[in-house]
């Protein structure tokens, strides 16, 4: 018999309209019944969660920036990493998640991406954050915008390389961070381009003529803009000015307060709205345990308060986590749960081409669920239909 679950009562954010006082049924892992109480469905047989107005139920956030939490990390190219991160993202209502890897030497990326591909085939279950592709962050990258990255390891993207590496991912690698106005820069961007893979643009130190030309060769996504890219200037809009103006390029942004300022993100997303933007962590292993020394792809990485950085003081990812960074979202700009939801859930599955199957509310759909409480903190969380966190 098939696990069956019905919420009911509670205000659904489905992917057409929002349902006051509605309903999401479940069979198995997937959503096969919406609507308003005034039509339920016959719900015999299924576990029955009741909820009320003053919850809303959300399509599960994507995290298709992050790097390791609660001591593990994605290039600790082990199974109990992925594990761990899979276990404890659906307390912030993270359902799914691109493993990101970092600019590391030739053979521990090998490793990472090996381990993250075997995962994702024999380890992803239900009840657990799913690992829906492998993030390439570096090492094809700008050593003048290294930021945490450590530039002993950076290298000149490199087709033959990066083909070498997409076997040994198995074909998981969805989305590649480069720095295309370095040497072959533009060619590996359209080898992406032409293999279905999100080239992003990140880590550069572009002037705004190059990130033109980059786009015309088939960026189509920017790493957590404003950082480790060049900034504006009003006499060079450089690759932030760039990617702001050009509404093809989806823009990743980590909305901590810390990473930018509060007003920049009301700018950005004045400049791009809530269909431009998709809401990142780029978090690493410190997330979730508190003050003290950790490492960061081979550096020493400090984390005081809500900060991680390396000991010259460059900011070294993050320990945020979506929930809040959905929260803060709505704080520094006044936008909706909607557009919220847009940049959490929908924008992440659409530029990774999974909105088949997630980054929405609808039948068919996982049942990737997230129940928030009018505070927004996150009550619930099932991951393809099975419970995964509950407050």
């Amino acid at each position: 018999m098939m696990n069956r679950l019905f919420l009911k009562n509670a205000t659904v954010y489905a992917e057409k309209e929002r349902i006051e006082q509605g309903y999401v049924l479940v069979e198995g892992e997937k959503i096969v019944d919406i609507g308003p109480m005034s039509s339920q469905p016959d719900v015999n047989g299924a576990t029955v969660i009741e909820l009320d107005s003053h919850h809303f139920v959300v399509p599960g956030f994507i995290d298709i920036h992050i790097h390791g939490a609660a001591g593990a990390d994605v290039m600790d190219a082990t199974t109990d990493a992925l594990q761990t991160m899979a276990t404890v993202l659906p307390k912030e209502g993270t359902t799914s998640f691109l493993a990101t890897t970092m600019t590391a030497s030739s053979d521990l990326i090998e490793r990472a991406l090996q381990n993250t591909a075997h995962y994702i085939q024999f380890h992803n279950r239900p009840g657990e954050a799913e690992v829906i592709g492998i993030h390439l962050e570096g090492p094809f990258i700008s050593p003048k915008r290294a930021g945490a990255q450590h530039p002993r390891n950076i290298m000149e993207p490199n087709i033959q390389l990066f083909k070498k590496w997409q076997e040994a991912a198995n074909g998981y690698i969805r989305l590649v961070t480069l720095a295309p106005e370095e040497k072959n820069g533009l060619e590996l961007t359209a080898y992406l381009k032409e293999h279905g893979v999100v080239a992003s643009i990140g880590h550069s130190d572009a002037i705004y003529e190059e990130v033109k030309a980059a786009i015309q060769a088939g960026i189509t996504h920017a790493t957590h803009l404003f950082n480790g890219m060049r900034g504006i200037h009003h006499r060079e809009p450089g690759v932030a000015g760039a990617v702001l103006m050009h509404d093809e390029v989806l823009c990743e942004i980590i909305v901590d307060g810390i990473h930018v300022a509060p007003e920049m993100v009301r700018f950005a997303y004045r400049n791009k709205g809530s269909d431009g933007m998709v809401l990142i962590t780029d978090a690493m292993r410190a997330k979730c345990l508190g003050a003290g020394v950790y490492e960061l792809g081979g550096q020493e990485v400090i984390v005081q308060g809500e900060q991680a950085t390396l000991q010259d003081g460059t900011l070294a990812g993050s320990i945020l986590k979506l929930k809040d960074a959905v929260k803060k979202m709505i704080e520094f700009t006044g936008c909706t749960l909607e557009d919220v939801i847009r940049m959490g859930s929908w924008n992440p599955a659409k530029q990774l081409g999974i909105l088949e199957r997630k980054g929405s509310i609808r039948a068919g759909k996982d049942a990737d669920l997230v129940v928030l409480n009018q505070e927004y903190e996150v009550v619930m969380t099932f991951c393809r239909g099975k419970l995964a966190y509950s407050k």
